[in-house]
């Protein structure tokens, strides 16, 4: 998953900081988007992932302009479990890195539980 920073994706816009680089929930979004294409096509028809756990390191400021590409590898799987290592980097090197777990659910059942 690549994304050119803009304006809103920093902390200002995301209101998780007050500098005009890319936001860590804005990182976090986009190594979620990396995971859900990891496992998209092995999932069956009414089937989703949902995102239970998250542990990761925002290491570096990306600015405005700034490209940067989130990579997912799919480390364990237990059952409907499943854990992914994410990494997020730029030109510079490593932005962010950790964990991302997810749980395989049936949608329909998942929604009934929300409401």
């Amino acid at each position: 998953m690549d994304l050119e920073v803009t304006e809103a994706d920093t902390a200002l816009a995301w209101r998780s900081g007050d500098v005009a680089v890319v936001a860590t929930p804005r990182v976090l979004a986009l190594m979620e988007e990396a995971t859900c294409l990891v496992v998209a096509d092995a999932l069956e028809p009414g089937q989703t992932t949902v995102g239970v756990r998250v542990q990761i390191d925002h290491l570096a400021p990306v600015a405005v302009a700034g490209h940067i590409r989130a990579e997912a590898t799919l480390e364990k799987v237990e059952g409907h479990r499943l854990v992914f290592a994410v990494s997020v980097r730029n030109d510079r090197g490593l932005v962010a890195a950790g964990r991302v777990h997810r749980v395989i659910v049936e949608i329909e059942r998942f929604l009934e539980r929300s409401r």
